[in-house]
Formats: C-alpha cells, sequence, structure tokens
C-alpha cells in the first residue's frame, strides 16, 4: 500500500494538492505507476492528462514535481536500473574469468527481465526509433553495460572460444530472446504452463540463459 503524502500542511510544494484532493502516493508508488503508463502506452500517447489520471492527482502534477514529461521518464528510468546497475558492478567487480563472467552476465540481464518486465516493454519500444530517449538508454544502460564485456568478449574470441562476430550481432543474439519472457500470452500457446509465478519465470530465465550461453561459450567446465 502507498504511503500517503500529508495534504494538511499550510504551506504547499510542487506538485502537492490543494485542500480536498487525494492524497500523493509515494514516491516509489509515482514512479511505478509511471512505468506502467510508458510500457503500455508508449511514451508518445502518455499524456500528462493519462499520467494525472493513473496517479490521482492534478493535471499540472508532474509539470510541478518532475519539470516536464521528459523528465518524469528519467526519473521512471533511473529508478527502474537502480537494482540492476548495482547488481551489474558486482558482477563486474566479482573474481572469475572472461568466460564466466560473460556467462554471468547474459544470467544477470534474464533474470533482471523478470524482476522488471514492463521496463522490458518499454525498451523494446524506445530502442527501435530515433530519440533523446534512446540517447539516454543507450548512455546509461547498454554502453555501460557492453563497455566492460568488449575486452573480454575480444579475449575469448581471439582464443576461439566464442564466435567472433560485431558487438550489434552479440547484442541482439542475447537481447532479442528476452521476448520468451514477456511475451506471456505467446508463451503459453507455445506450452508454457500456467500460472506464471516469479519461480517459474525465474526457471525460464535460468534456462534461456544457459541455453544462450553454452551456445555463445560451450558448456561450463566442472
Amino acid at each position: 500500500m502507498a504511503i500517503a503524502e500529508s495534504t494538511t500542511e499550510a504551506a504547499r510544494g510542487p506538485g502537492r494538492p490543494g485542500a480536498g484532493a487525494r492524497p500523493v502516493p509515494a514516491e516509489s508508488e509515482i514512479l511505478r505507476r509511471g512505468m506502467e503508463a510508458f510500457a503500455e502506452l508508449g511514451y508518445d500517447r502518455t499524456s500528462a492528462r493519462e499520467l494525472a489520471r493513473r496517479l490521482g492527482v492534478s493535471h499540472n502534477f508532474i509539470n510541478d514535481r518532475y519539470g516536464s514529461k521528459a523528465n518524469f521518464w528519467r526519473a521512471v528510468v533511473d529508478s527502474a536500473l537502480a537494482d540492476d546497475q548495482r547488481e551489474r558492478q558486482q558482477i563486474l567487480d566479482a573474481e572469475m574469468d572472461d568466460a564466466e563472467r560473460v556467462r554471468a552476465m547474459i544470467v544477470h540481464f534474464y533474470e533482471a527481465a523478470v524482476e522488471t518486465p514492463l521496463f522490458g516493454r518499454l525498451l523494446a519500444d524506445e530502442f527501435g526509433r530515433e530519440s533523446e530517449r534512446l540517447d539516454y538508454l543507450y548512455e546509461n544502460y547498454v554502453a555501460p553495460t557492453l563497455g566492460p564485456l568488449v575486452p573480454a568478449v575480444e579475449r575469448l574470441a581471439a582464443a576461439g572460444r566464442m564466435p567472433a562476430v560485431p558487438m550489434d550481432v552479440l547484442f541482439f543474439a542475447v537481447i532479442s530472446p528476452v521476448a520468451g519472457l514477456v511475451q506471456l500470452p505467446l508463451a503459453h500457446r507455445l506450452g508454457r504452463a500456467a500460472p506464471v509465478t516469479r519461480e517459474t519465470q525465474m526457471r525460464s530465465a535460468r534456462e534461456l540463459a544457459d541455453l544462450i550461453a553454452t551456445g555463445l561459450l560451450g558448456r561450463p567446465f566442472a
């Protein structure tokens, strides 16, 4: 349940409702509902009015608190990426060889898709068009993920331990199968059992990661 902010204070800050208005949801709830809207409708169709309706606030709430819809979108993305960035850095800092690190990053990518399925839908929409939002995602998500792995991938390819393919081909070879974790209506038609739970999704994520990593790197040594 969201923790409501008080509306009885004499001084109203940006985004606070007036007397008689419904309580403003907590920041985490605002960002969660924002992610739902952007993932379901796309950026262009997510109007300030629609966001206000979903949040139960006045139509000028987003501009008052965040300055613009674009700033709100960035806040939503930053919130969704916070845990991912911490976990990714832990993998990069861990003591492991190149193949183990690449495999660990692939596993992490699919597990993160299970934890934040709406973010996966947002990415799928934004990756297909040129925009400042794509620049933001590339600079804050794609490049920081791939950059530290490039030397490891190049060493593995030079040693003949994985295919020597351009980085864009490798990226799409790994990212495209995430559809199997977020496109559930099709997955059910292909035989995935219902109901879907976090546990069953994590199992699917690890099976998918094993399939892709083994195709790229071969079976890990026992």
